[in-house]
């Protein structure tokens, strides 16, 4: 069995984050989101992983190379364009070949993993196998019709007048069968080559269509606010480990994570937190539910409930709080007098300014 990992997304909700990072690899407790589902797919038992890249491909080659760190041989797979995600099937069957395969979407996150899920299609081996949980924003997903007895009765891709709550997790396994529907097939109205359609006409041609409502915790990491609650979760589960150096005059309360050559000095750690390696924490208050990457510098400031990326520095600021900040950001009081903002942003940014 083989895997098909799509990381070729532009990731629109996350700008201006993406304009310059891969959506995949923005950091939950500071691992990247694509690194979760590749250890996923590796503890199922699936070495064999092919991974559909776009315009972030070079990032993305970056990251994995060729899969040896996580165990893994990894094919890369240029896609032109985001032409949908039956597409990415299409250009990959030199890849896939003859043989089962498991499509897993980079963005996605999933408490638990995948292992069983893969055991039991090995053991059924129906034509296909779709993940689903219950969404209250349905149209903004595939989604799912099961009838009275569990079985898939039909799919839609984000329709405007939902007839379920049940959305097609990023998970799926086929067998080859699918590589016939998926030549056959059309764009649709948005110009793309649906899955939701390719499972469809199996549906429809009467082959073993099954599903699985997952229980556990999923996200699609497409917005702040779900990077910040993969963030929160994932950091509920941390062991405190203290590799850096923190002075006694440190509170610690808490889960708290310091990592290697980071240093700690007359301030309040509130877990659950984890501070990357080599970072400087002076005179600050940072946590609870906050990652903060390697190589930053906090000083006299307080962080909580927010995602901070490699290289940032943050000096002087009263409060940040339910943040996402990028790669090698500085942010720093501004210059007194004069009553006004100064502000320097990207495409599509965000700002809250209390008057």
């Amino acid at each position: 069995m083989k895997a098909l990992v799509l990381s070729g997304g532009a990731g629109t909700r996350l700008r201006p984050i993406t304009h310059t990072s891969a959506k995949q690899l923005v950091p939950i407790a500071n691992r990247s989101v694509l690194s979760y589902g590749i250890e996923a797919i590796r503890d199922a038992g699936i070495t064999d992983v092919g991974v559909v890249i776009g315009q972030t491909g070079a990032e993305i080659r970056a990251a994995l190379g060729d899969g040896s760190r996580y165990g893994i041989r990894v094919t890369y797979i240029p896609q032109e364009a985001p032409l949908g995600l039956a597409h990415c099937v299409k250009i990959a069957r030199g890849f896939l070949g003859d043989d089962d395969f498991v499509m897993y979407l980079g963005d996605n996150f999933i408490v638990g993993g995948i292992t069983e899920l893969v055991q039991e299609f090995r053991r059924t081996r129906p034509e296909a196998q779709i993940l689903l949980t219950k969404v209250g924003n349905p149209s903004e997903f595939g989604v799912a019709m099961l009838d009275a007895d569990g079985v898939v009765t039909g799919v839609e891709e984000k329709p405007a007048e939902p007839r379920s709550d049940l959305a097609l997790v990023g998970v799926y396994m086929f067998t080859p069968v699918i590589h016939d529907v998926v030549a056959g097939l059309t764009p649709s109205a948005r110009g793309e080559l649906e899955i939701t359609d390719a499972i469809g006409e199996l549906i429809r041609a009467r082959r073993d269509v099954r599903s699985h409502v997952i229980s556990g915790y999923w996200k699609d990491t497409g917005r702040v606010e779900d990077m910040l609650e993969c963030n929160r979760i994932v950091l509920e589960s941390i062991t405190t480990r203290m590799e850096g150096y923190v002075d006694d005059t440190t509170e610690v309360v808490g889960r708290v994570a310091v990592d290697r050559d980071a240093t700690v000095v007359r301030s309040r750690l509130f877990g659950p937190l984890v501070i990357g390696a080599g970072t400087v924490v002076e005179d600050a208050c940072v946590g609870p539910f906050t990652s903060v990457g390697a190589g930053c510098a906090l000083r006299g400031t307080e962080v909580e409930n927010s995602i901070v990326m490699d290289g940032c520095s943050i000096t002087g600021v009263r409060r940040v709080q339910g943040s996402l900040i990028g790669r090698e950001v500085r942010v720093e009081p501004a210059e007194a007098a004069p009553r006004a903002h100064q502000l320097v942003l990207g495409d599509h940014s965000r700002v809250r300014i209390e008057q």
